[in-house]
């Protein structure tokens, strides 16, 4: 009986996991431009699935354009969060302004209560409610969305990254922002579009998790806290690794519910984070570096 039910635990897991990577691959870009932690991004997640909630279903927008102006608000979120108080922080200490995010992600959660109230919404799933039958496991079209998704923004990613000039630059930056200056690079335009990027990334995470469980405007923060999750486990920094500790995590916290206690499913992800740092910190796919004194 328990070997029956893998099937559905495997692909409820790849789901969540999908939705993981893609919160990681916003944690990575902001790493990669910066060598930030952006804790505000799992509210990133929120606002943009409010924001398409509001448009598509009470504004009655069309999906396209309530998407584009759903991830294109969070993105300039992003911007505005740089832009203004991590920007204009005269602690340029790295806790400063980590600091800095976890209080706007406080400050977003209370202006989303204001806006959106404290009760859940749920948006309409794309593709319908009907279940596709696999091996014995139920999946929804919103899961394939998300999956084939989540795998393209990957791709993408990892070609932008190293491939084009944008992508070098925004490593670079992040490598040694003073020597990224001398050799003519903008910096501080290649860590405005990294924090546009990576609030659009969290606004599609949103939009595609929203139809699939509700969304509240404290939504965000386990989500964001199990990307964080996600990022470490597959080497935080790495593109390949948010995708991959991602639906890694994904599947173990679901295998962890089905087989062992649903109550404690929140808890598997930190579990794993912890037995990560003390095994391999560097994660799967990270660069172990040494410090000489």
């Amino acid at each position: 009986m328990l070997l029956r039910l893998f099937p559905q635990f495997f692909i409820s897991g790849i789901t969540n996991g999908s939705i993981y990577a893609l919160i990681a691959l916003g944690y990575c870009l902001i790493q990669n431009a910066t060598g930030l932690v952006n804790f505000a991004q799992g509210d990133f997640v929120m606002i943009g699935a409010m924001l398409m909630i509001t448009l598509y279903q009470v504004a009655h927008l069309p999906m396209p354009l309530a998407f584009i102006l759903a991830t294109g608000t969070v993105a300039i979120i992003g911007i505005a969060l740089e832009q203004g108080p991590l920007k204009h922080s005269r602690n340029r200490d790295i806790l400063s302004l980590v600091m800095i995010t976890i209080g706007a992600s406080i400050s977003f959660r209370g202006a989303a209560m204001l806006i959106w109230g404290k009760n859940a919404h749920t948006l309409t799933p794309i593709g319908g409610d009907t279940p596709i039958l696999l091996l014995n496991a139920a999946i929804l079209p919103q899961s394939l969305w998300m999956l084939i998704i989540s795998l393209l923004v990957l791709g993408l990613l990892t070609i932008f990254f190293h491939r084009t000039l944008v992508g070098k630059a925004m490593r670079a930056a992040a490598d040694n922002p003073f020597g990224a200056v001398l050799i003519g690079i903008p910096v501080r335009r290649i860590v405005a579009l990294a924090f546009a990027l990576s609030g659009a990334l969290g606004a599609l995470a949103g939009i595609l998790i929203a139809p699939i469980t509700s969304m509240s405007y404290d939504g965000g923060l386990m989500l964001g806290l199990k990307g964080f999750a996600a990022a470490i486990l597959g080497g935080y920094g790495s593109v390949l690794g948010a995708v991959v500790g991602g639906l890694t995590l994904g599947v173990l916290e679901a295998l962890g519910a089905g087989y062992i206690s649903s109550e404690s499913k929140d808890a598997f992800a930190f579990l794993i984070l912890l037995f990560v740092l003390f095994v391999k910190p560097s994660g799967l796919f990270g660069q172990s570096g040494v410090r000489r004194l």
